[in-house]
């Protein structure tokens, strides 16, 4: 990448809108589609295997209205950049968000009602722990214009609950995922596989009391062991590689046989119930970031920009509430977009169309060609004149696949 800003220690506004208008080398003929995501950083308790950006409680009380304001704050700043843009999807994660209060999150969502033009059938996603869970709370979350919950269960299993040091138990998800299916049409179960100890029998136990609800889509992770993690410090044995090849092949089977489809590497949906906010991630969307430790991806005529907020969520408030949250501000170089473009469309089973690559990135197919080429000549991909698409070999290798369109060596 190429540095235009990097304030660390200062902390920067973003630019005048006029630096990011300027001529450059890239010819974006529109913009793509435009989400907000919202950071709301604090958590219960920190699990062993999270490298999220998010915090443990330490007192009894969050710092609900200041750092709500602290996100106002961000919004306005952040608005020249974003002027006259539609935002298609909104999604509030953390963290634990449902540790907010409903009347919260809605001053939340009216806060940024009042700042951003909203398309009228906007998905709103906000992301809720059992742990978190008492009764109606979902309820009140709908009432605030919420329209889609993403519960995060990991595993209806007590014994692997406390292995992944959740805060809740097995009777507290199922409850907890009742509600949400009763509260909202369109809900998401956040489920783990490949957990210490955990069998191909347990999976299929998860997946079947996941499924008795009816959900109408599934995020399901394999545990890895990230850096700067408890597990990184103290790993724990995890199911052989081709164990949890199984474990996926199992949960792909079920989920299909349920009527929910994979249509990215980690995501199953019923007809009409994907996810548009993750989908604008996975073909190269902007976003716009707001909240501690946030990330932006924002294009402009001439270049695509990155930035990222202060972490410390104590630093972020201050920064923000004096108009400075930003830690830095990239211009994404020309060689890194096909990397940074194939690291989420080829997450799509169905892949991406070719056109879209030159809409999103600015560049020409033949920035591609080569690596192309070799990919389909490693069984990794097919393609036509229109679209990519990976190999079930491809998806299985997905690593392999996208470090092909690496940048050279310079």
């Amino acid at each position: 990448m190429i540095p235009v800003l990097a304030a660390a220690e200062s902390g920067s506004a973003p630019r005048d809108i006029g630096h990011y208008l300027r001529p450059g080398l890239l010819q974006l003929a529109a913009l793509p589609p435009l989400s907000l995501y919202v950071h709301l950083p604090w958590c219960l308790k920190k699990c062993p295997y999270c490298d999220f950006n998010s915090h443990e409680m330490r007192a009894a009380e969050l710092p609900e209205q200041r750092y709500l304001d602290a996100l106002m704050a961000d919004l306005e700043a952040a608005l020249p950049l974003i002027w006259g843009r539609t935002v298609h999807s909104i999604f509030i994660g953390g963290g634990t968000p449902s540790l907010f209060s409903p009347e919260g999150i809605d001053r939340l969502l009216g806060g940024i009602r009042a700042r951003l033009r909203l398309e009228a059938a906007c998905e709103i996603t906000l992301e809720a722990n059992p742990g978190t869970f008492e009764k109606d709370r979902f309820r009140a979350f709908r009432s605030a214009g919420v329209t889609r919950l993403s519960v995060g269960v990991q595993s209806f299993n007590d014994s692997f609950l406390k292995t992944l040091g959740r805060v809740h138990d097995g009777a507290q998800a199922l409850a907890a995922v009742e509600e949400a299916a009763q509260a909202f049409d369109t809900f998401n179960l956040d489920l783990m596989y490949a957990l210490p100890g955990q069998t191909l029998k347990d999976v299929k136990q998860d997946m079947a009391l996941a499924l008795t609800f009816k959900p109408p889509h599934i995020s399901i992770y394999q545990l890895t062991i990230e850096p700067n993690t408890v597990f990184a410090k103290y790993p724990p044995p995890l199911p052989e590689d081709d164990t949890a090849y199984d474990m996926l092949d199992l949960i792909t089977d079920l989920t299909g046989a349920a009527g929910l489809q994979r249509y990215e590497v980690s995501a199953y949906a019923a007809p009409g119930h994907r996810c548009f906010h993750n989908l604008n991630y996975w073909q190269f969307g902007d976003y716009l970031g707001i909240g501690a430790g946030a990330h932006s991806k924002l294009s402009f005529a001439h270049r695509v920009v990155r930035q990222v907020r202060y972490r410390d969520p104590g630093r972020y408030m201050e920064q923000a509430l004096a108009g400075h949250c930003l830690a830095q501000d990239e211009e994404v170089s020309r060689a890194n977009l096909p990397l940074e473009f194939m690291l989420n469309a080829l997450r799509l089973k169905d892949g991406f169309a070719l056109k879209l690559f030159s809409e999103r990135t600015g560049l020409a197919i033949t920035a591609i060609h080569a690596a192309l080429e070799q990919a389909q000549a490693q069984g990794l991909i097919v393609r036509d004149l229109a679209r990519v698409t990976p190999t079930v070999h491809g998806f299985d290798f997905l690593n392999d696949l996208q470090s092909l369109f690496l940048p050279p060596h310079t």
